[in-house]
């Protein structure tokens, strides 16, 4: 299995840097193995059945990009230089591994000043990126970041344009309640309220689980023998209350569908050591390609995503190589838009 299975040629015109207004007014491309129906998001209604459960990554993304600038006193007196921080993860102590631009223009042990009374310490480099150190943690913490930082976009939507009050709003579910993500479980960005209504009312329960999506979301596969890439880990959690409604729905004959292959490979993952889901707490670095067998998902609801990625891969390993290809074709063809703020496809395999 190679790294050019999994590519194609994308116009970059088909890559969204908005999202659709309202959010559920998307285009939605159903694959029913590998016949295509082209929709709209709101079409949901149809084509769930009374007794389906989505599974809702309740994760809730933090604004993790902040600029500010570091002040150095030296024999020419005092200096400043630029420093845009994108925060990664916490680590133990109440200190954040972040991408710090340029890395290369501040010492271990200088402060960086940001808005909102904001401060950060630089305690080590490695591997490209920074530790730091805040002086502000908890409550106040959180206040000042939501003042000083913006929403961490997608590398293909921050280099056509900046991040702005309308991402904090846009780039956010509408269930979003456990901060710690640094992206967004995107396909979940297509619902609102009155379409949660209106699922609901046909029948359709949901459960809600976390996982705090990285930065590695988005790093390039590097190897051409796809088998010997190292997936990134993510910290998730599936409750015993999650699992019951799972097990509840598979016994009444209901299907289960994932919203966003973030959602997906945690009650994957939580399923994955032995065949059946359980309460699950950790990080997970699940690499799903073809030939992995699904233990819980049986369907999926996800955007268009990046050629040559491991999301391209799974959503392979789900509805098969084949019939994926036929699908990003058609999108491609048909103009759907692509990725984070991009259309959806709901992806359910043959029988």
């Amino acid at each position: 299995m190679q790294l050019s299975d999994f590519d194609f040629d994308l116009p970059e015109s088909l890559i969204a840097t908005r999202p659709a207004d309202p959010r559920s007014s998307a285009r939605l491309l159903v694959a029913q193995g590998a016949d295509i129906t082209d929709g709209v998001v709101t079409d949901l209604v149809q084509w769930l059945q009374p007794g389906d459960r989505l599974v809702l990554n309740d994760t809730k993304v933090i604004p993790a990009r902040l600029s500010g600038y570091r002040v150095r006193s030296g024999p020419e007196g005092e200096t400043q230089a630029r420093m845009d921080v994108t925060l990664l993860e916490p680590r133990a102590g109440g200190a954040w591994a972040a991408l710090i631009k340029p890395l290369k223009k501040i010492r271990e042990g200088e402060e960086i000043i940001f808005a909102a009374g904001l401060k950060g310490r630089l305690l080590s480099k490695e591997e490209g990126q920074g530790l730091v150190q805040f002086d502000l943690e908890g409550p106040d913490f959180d206040a000042a970041l939501e003042a000083a930082g913006n929403m961490p976009l997608p590398p293909y939507i921050a280099a056509k344009r900046a991040a702005d009050e309308k991402d904090k709003t846009d780039y956010q579910t509408v269930w979003a309640k456990n901060s710690g993500a640094v992206a967004a479980p995107t396909a979940s960005l297509h619902f609102d309220e009155a379409l949660l209504a209106a699922l609901a009312a046909r029948g359709v329960s949901f459960t809600h689980v976390t996982l705090h999506v990285g930065a590695g979301t988005f790093l390039p596969v590097k190897v051409e023998d796809v088998k010997e890439h190292k997936m990134h880990a993510e910290w998730g959690r599936v409750s015993a209350e999650a699992v019951a409604e799972i097990k509840e729905t598979k016994a009444a004959g209901g299907r289960v569908i994932p919203v966003g292959t973030t959602a997906l490979r945690l009650i994957e993952s939580a399923a994955h050591a032995t065949g059946e889901i359980a309460p699950w707490e950790g990080e997970t670095d699940i690499f799903i390609y073809p030939g992995f067998a699904f233990q819980v998902a049986d369907a999926l609801m996800t955007n268009f995503h990046l050629p040559k990625s491991t999301l391209m891969m799974l959503v392979s390993a789900l509805l098969g190589q084949e019939e994926i290809r036929q699908v990003y074709a058609h999108a491609i063809e048909e103009g759907y838009r692509f990725f984070s703020y991009g259309d959806a496809s709901l992806l359910i395999p043959a029988a």
